[in-house]
């Protein structure tokens, strides 16, 4: 029955994150060690993901990995099953990995266009139905947490590819989480949505613009995705957006469509930086470069979401803001006293 499900502490869970060895996947992974909770971690790139592990025990932490291509069914099926092997099952499974192409449509091939959807559609399609699997028959039942974008929500133009897979995504899961209160299965369904995170992302994706990529601002750093990510673990949340630029992004493109594609057709000089030409590059979209085992990239982001805290903690956040408010209102009342 869905009132069956039972959310555990951090400290009681096991996670099984992909995506482990970068970004917020590798910010989520070290924050949940070190508030107690057993990870068994995926990625591509076996040495980093050794590294990774390494880094966590030596803290004290409880790592183990599998490496992992997402998009490939029968590796995600060996991460569950080392998972239940290594620590008798897993509590909540996170779908983080993720590909990107920085390029104009016309200019994208399709076998990488393929590709992007193989990895971060494909791979949560894997990841979701072995994590339910195992989640709905478990006492307690557990979380399934998939990581999309704004984009999932909204249009930009170079990465197309990379919003066409995020849209999936979210119609995805939230088609899975009607079918599973539906069926009364004890899962929570979450997708959350990052807005622009300080990630390695623009340096790991293809890119075949010519020029550097970089990542449009206001940016936010990964440990606010791994918040949220760790929140959702322990509550059950339908779905988060990271960050309130993306909250007003997501508002506009859906209040005003017309309006917010005008202003997108701007976005592509904010996607790259003309100022500095680069050859095609690779990236990590085939096959890792050995360039994984960093949280941030070349640009660093904002530490703190208030929109985001307020969706984990409302009523101490307009606590918060009330006691501004009041301390603002008095010290006007005594100004004009004493004028």
């Amino acid at each position: 029955m869905r009132s069956q499900l039972k959310l555990k502490p951090i400290d009681e869970q096991v996670l099984v994150i992909t995506g482990a060895t970068s970004g917020h996947g590798l910010c989520t992974a070290q924050m949940a060690a070190k508030r107690g909770a057993k990870v068994m971690l995926a990625a591509r790139d076996e040495k980093a993901l050794a590294e990774v592990c390494s880094d966590i025990r030596r803290q004290g932490g409880t790592a183990e990995y599998v490496a992992t291509d997402v998009s490939v069914e029968e590796d995600m099926q060996r991460l569950a099953d080392r998972a239940i092997e290594r620590f008798g099952g897993f509590d909540t499974w996170v779908n983080n990995a993720g590909i990107g192409v920085y390029s104009q449509v016309l200019d994208l091939e399709m076998e990488d266009h393929r590709k992007v959807f193989e990895t971060n559609y494909w791979g949560v399609v894997y990841g979701s139905t072995i994590a339910a699997r195992h989640l709905k028959d478990k006492t307690g039942g557990g979380a399934l947490i998939n990581v999309g974008s704004i984009n999932s929500d909204i249009p930009s133009p170079i990465l197309a590819s990379y919003n066409a897979s995020k849209h999936a995504v979210k119609g995805f899961t939230d088609s899975f989480r009607i079918e599973l209160q539906m069926n009364e299965q004890p899962v929570s369904v979450t997708l959350i949505q990052p807005s622009a995170i300080g990630t390695p992302f623009p340096q790991h994706a293809r890119n075949t613009t010519g020029y550097q990529a970089r990542l449009p601002k206001p940016i936010y750093a990964p440990e606010v995705v791994a918040r949220a990510i760790l929140d959702a673990a322990q509550n059950s949340r339908r779905d988060v957006v990271v960050g309130g630029a993306g909250k007003f992004q997501v508002l506009g493109s859906a209040m005003l469509p017309n309006l917010f594609d005008k202003i997108a057709t701007t976005m592509a000089d904010k996607l790259v930086d003309k100022s500095q030409p680069i050859p095609d590059r690779e990236g990590n979209l085939y096959d890792p470069q050995g360039n994984d085992g960093k949280v941030e990239g070349r640009q660093h982001g904002r530490h703190f979401s208030v929109t985001t805290a307020a969706g984990r903690h409302p009523w101490t956040v307009v606590g918060a803001l009330a006691g501004i408010a009041v301390a603002g209102i008095w010290a006007v009342t005594e100004a004009r006293s004493k004028a």
